[in-house]
């Protein structure tokens, strides 16, 4: 399956995406760092930018959960460096591509638009599903978010190399 098109740059030098959670703690964190992996695997950390943030404000300058982090070190990520950050509608003009985690984070973000759109529209096996959110259970689900986010952002740098390409 080929994915969805990108939104065009903003600046044909640099695309900039953010995903988005509820807390930054768990589900967007662990894209992001996972999307940066993949960015520097297929050298393009120098032309596109990833970052993350929650709608809600609670953990702010904090760490990532700690079940995220214990998941991400054991397939071989590095989550020391996160600290949690909350969404400002005023960042949107930032970012070329907003991805939420959920319906419920789409739905604070403003609802879907040609920028806004749900991570999981780039998901090669469940184009346009949501990515539950792990918090409340056990290990597992933080392995299997980790499993829906490696192949998601897989995809996602597929398609900005095609766009890179393009412009």
């Amino acid at each position: 399956m080929t994915p969805p098109a990108l939104p065009p740059a903003r600046d044909p030098d640099r695309y900039t995406l953010t995903v988005v959670c509820l807390g930054n703690i768990c589900r967007s964190p662990m894209a992001d760092v996972v999307l940066n992996r993949r960015l520097e695997e297929a050298g393009l950390t120098d032309r596109v930018r990833v970052d993350s943030s929650g709608t809600g404000g609670w953990h702010v300058g904090g760490p990532m959960d700690p079940r995220a982090a214990a998941t991400l070190a054991a397939h071989g990520y590095d989550s020391t460096r996160h600290r949690a950050r909350q969404w400002a509608p005023e960042r949107a003009e930032d970012h070329d591509l907003v991805l939420a985690m959920d319906r419920s984070n789409l739905a604070d973000l403003g609802g879907r638009s040609d920028r806004v759109r749900l991570f999981r529209d780039f998901d090669p096996v469940d184009p346009g599903g949501e990515v539950p959110d792990p918090y409340y259970g056990g290990d597992d689900g933080f392995e299997e978010v980790l499993a829906m986010v490696e192949r998601t952002a897989a995809a996602i740098v597929a398609a900005l190399q095609r766009e890179l390409r393009a412009s």
